[in-house]
């Protein structure tokens, strides 16, 4: 027997980095999930379609104790995206959620690492805030590497919480700060064991979260690997096509 999926609405939107939009929907009626899960939307008859079809998956970036459901993504020129950053507020779409394991471990002796490029910062914003919010008492440090600040989604926000939490702590890393229009303060290039090594301790301790472009995560778990972690020490979460 078919299930029917639920429906949600969409309630609002905002563009929270350059070519980057967050989509705010209905939380239905006894929706749960874990911080760092994602759902698929599909859109209803919509007016327009491509080969890439009608449905697509994203990180749940809200987190769960948030009222409404937020998903954030990339603005690339597709007949979904199209259709989803023009919609009137208040469409309805298919939600079929949630799923990933992507989510914060339990033994709060061991900090959580979380290794991000670009859009992959999604799950990361809700699972910090969700361990603040539920007062879990993990050490979580947060490497985000973008091209300049603009890109960088939840880049403010991320950076409130960290001053205003002590175990928190925000590494933001520019590839390209050049191109930054207010000039950069922090760090620079891409991330390494070097730059892993002035903000944490004992790279032996955490677990870690990779997150981002495919190439991305590959990257970083050689730099880990080459920093003797090993793989069982390290979650991953690609995201291709955005």
């Amino acid at each position: 027997m078919t299930v029917a999926l639920p429906r949600t609405r969409l309630l609002d939107r905002q563009e929270v980095a350059e070519g980057t939009m967050a989509f705010w929907f209905e939380k239905p009626a006894g929706f749960e999930y874990k911080a760092g899960q994602f759902a698929d939307y599909t859109l209803i008859d919509p007016p327009e379609s491509d080969a890439e079809g009608s449905t697509r998956g994203f990180t749940l970036s809200s987190a769960p104790y948030e009222p409404r459901l937020m998903a954030t993504t990339r603005l690339r020129d597709t007949a979904f995206k199209r259709v989803l950053r023009t919609a009137p507020i208040g469409t309805e779409l298919l939600l079929d959620a949630p799923y990933g394991s992507f989510t914060l471990h339990h033994n709060v002796t061991r900090p959580a690492v979380f290794l991000t490029g670009g859009i992959g910062i999604t799950p990361v914003r809700s699972i910090v805030l969700q361990a603040v919010h539920d007062r879990t008492g993990h050490t979580i440090v947060v490497f985000t590497s973008n091209k300049h600040p603009k890109d960088a989604a939840f880049l403010d926000e991320l950076g409130r919480l960290a001053e205003a939490q002590v175990n928190v702590v925000l590494v933001a890393t520019m590839t390209r700060p050049e191109t930054s229009e207010h000039g950069w303060g922090g760090e620079t290039g891409y991330i390494d064991a070097a730059m892993l090594s002035r903000y944490v301790h004992d790279l032996a301790t955490p677990i870690y979260y990779l997150s981002g472009p495919a190439a991305m995560v590959t990257a970083m778990r050689g730099v880990l690997n080459g920093a003797g972690v090993d793989d069982d020490e390290i979650r991953t979460e690609e995201f291709a096509g955005y």
